[in-house]
């Protein structure tokens, strides 16, 4: 593979993108909401069923130390940047993450990070990385 004009070793790469699996210790789900359905006879709303593009091991990562405050509504929310890295190896899911989705922290190394709900803020993609990384951030 030629990466900048310099041959890339495809064995170095994968030895990066072994090195990465590795420290994947999160676990994670992508989702994004369903469509709700009104019933017009009981006047209620119906959630949709989720789609989930991803569930599996992940590494996540504060991309900021610091977050940025901002008002919405009536309320103060400090914005958090995070990196949640995939497996280079994932399959694409069925319709590409965009921004919106929502990543759920479903197992950590660190307790704080279980619950934890970001909203996804860009994808990239690449064939001389290690890692899929999707930006999301913390809106709490």
């Amino acid at each position: 593979m030629r990466l900048g004009g310099a041959l890339m070793d495809e064995g170095v790469l994968a030895r990066g993108r072994a090195a990465a699996e590795r420290r994947m210790r999160d676990r994670v789900t992508i989702t994004r909401a369903g469509e709700d359905s009104f019933d017009w006879e009981t006047g209620t709303d119906t959630p949709g069923q989720a789609l989930v593009f991803y569930d599996g091991p992940a590494r996540i990562k504060a991309a900021t130390r610091t977050g940025e405050e901002v008002e919405a509504g009536e309320q103060n929310l400090t914005l958090s940047e995070f990196v949640v890295s995939l497996p280079w190896a994932t399959p694409p899911p069925s319709q590409r993450i965009t921004p919106g989705a929502l990543v759920t922290v479903t197992a950590s190394r660190d307790a704080r990070f279980v619950g934890l709900t970001l909203w996804v803020t860009g994808v990239e993609y690449g064939d001389a990385t290690t890692a899929w990384r999707i930006t999301a951030e913390d809106r709490s």
